[in-house]
């Protein structure tokens, strides 16, 4: 009889664990493909226009609608749904990144309409990323994997279809020119909505929350508010958000901008730049992969600070004082490995620190804060290397990454990272402080 049991269990176990291998294959899909357009959409812009401010524009026009659907996002995944705002996500994503070379080679293509294509692409973008993210708690449960486990594989899976992306984005615009790479980003995003519709159908975490109640603009308003008030009574959350805001803002500018820009006229072209960045990946994956064996055993805002120094203002300085491209390398490589371990460290705080009923809606408020200063930063960077020239706009956002990167060494708040607050996945207990506060107040 005892040698029965584990001949049941293993099905189920296997079973169990489909749906989040089907989300980390989806990411890894999706993720590969947004590759291939953070190179391929610069490249095509400074290709057709040669323009470096119009690639500040692009970068602008892709990433303002972001903040809007990452803000208002998170009652509407719930309520339509994680597993179908994923895959509608997707769906438009690729649409919107195949119009374009399909518009450019029958010579209709304008530049308004390559910026409005690259808007509805960065407003649908973000909401299948926070519904696949909010999911990974409940998926690793099932599995049986550590939640912190879980989310540095799900890191790790992203970092590297990233630098996957990357090289192939590089050598495929030599070869075949920035048309092709879109067309290839589409094809991704629709094997991604495929994935997520085939195998996390019947999850419960992934379907509609019927909880929510009727949909109004009142409950809607108050279930944003919600998110928001939680967020601001966190002062470890609300300092990881703003610290974050300004480090994606730099980081914009130097992926839609600076780095395409010092590559064109320094780097020797597309295929240089796909290399950085692919050895950023590869070394960011290894990172992610470190951390995840044996991160837990260091504190947490130690790794977090250090991780970040080495690989934010390094970048700025390298490329605004060298020509060659070793240099940049070697620094990328680093880099990579120090922001590897960002993540895990971020995804496992905030799911020690937020309900399950709370992640979609906090996750969207976060989400629209980290990235608020993203369109300036690309159209920073385009109006400065149009200004200044490209080295003085690199020394001037390495020198503000640097000022940012010191915040976990100096504001006391940060020290909170070292202590867990576990937030419970299951249903709440009779009588519990979880089961009296109401995270849905419109519906009472």
């Amino acid at each position: 009889m005892p040698a029965v049991a584990p001949a049941r269990s293993r099905p189920l176990r296997s079973a169990s664990r489909r749906p989040l291998a089907a989300v980390l294959a989806a990411n890894a899909v999706s993720t590969a493909g947004s590759s291939l357009t953070l190179i391929g959409v610069p490249w095509f812009v400074l290709q057709t226009t040669g323009s470096a401010g119009r690639a500040g524009v692009v970068a602008f026009c892709a990433t303002l609608p972001v903040i809007v659907a990452a803000l208002v996002g998170g009652p509407v995944i719930d309520r339509i749904g994680r597993r179908r705002v994923s895959a509608a996500s997707d769906l438009v994503c690729g649409l919107s990144v195949g119009t374009i070379p399909l518009l450019h080679h029958l010579g209709l293509l304008e530049f308004w309409m390559l910026c409005a294509l690259m808007a509805v692409g960065g407003l649908v973008h973000t909401p299948g990323l926070t519904a696949r993210g909010v999911l990974l708690p409940n998926l690793a449960e099932h599995a049986g994997t550590p939640l912190a486990r879980a989310a540095g594989l799900y890191d790790a899976v992203s970092r590297g279809a990233r630098m996957v992306g990357a090289a192939v984005a590089g050598v495929l615009i030599a070869a075949f020119g920035a048309e092709t790479v879109l067309l290839l980003d589409a094809v991704t995003f629709g094997v991604s909505a495929l994935l997520v519709c085939a195998f996390l159908r019947g999850v419960p975490a992934a379907e509609p929350q019927r909880a929510a109640g009727k949909v109004s603009f009142a409950a809607y308003r108050a279930e944003l508010a919600e998110g928001w008030a939680f967020l601001t009574r966190s002062r470890l959350l609300l300092g990881i958000t703003v610290m974050v805001m300004m480090t994606n803002g730099l980081d914009q500018g130097w992926s839609s901008v600076l780095l395409p820009v010092h590559g064109r006229d320094v780097l020797g072209g597309a295929t240089t730049i796909g290399l950085m960045i692919s050895l950023f990946g590869g070394f960011a994956l290894l990172g992610a992969l470190l951390y995840g064996a044996w991160g837990e055993r260091f504190p947490r805002r130690a790794v977090f600070a250090a991780a970040f120094l080495v690989s934010g203002a390094t970048r700025y300085a390298v490329a605004a004082l060298t020509d060659t491209a070793l240099p940049l390398a070697v620094t990328m490589a680093l880099a990579g490995l120090g922001v590897g371990m960002l993540n895990p460290i971020l995804s496992t705080v905030m799911y020690e620190r937020v309900p399950e009923e709370l992640r979609s809606r906090v996750a969207g408020v976060t989400t629209a804060g980290c990235e608020l200063t993203m369109p300036v930063g690309g159209l920073a960077a385009g109006l400065l290397v149009d200004g200044f020239g490209v080295g003085t706009a690199l020394l001037l956002f390495g020198g503000t990454y640097l000022l940012t990167t010191l915040a976990p060494l100096v504001f006391p708040a940060w020290r909170g990272m070292e202590w867990p607050q576990v937030s419970r996945t299951g249903p709440a207990l009779p009588g519990s402080v979880r089961e009296e506060r109401s995270p849905h107040p419109s519906a009472k």
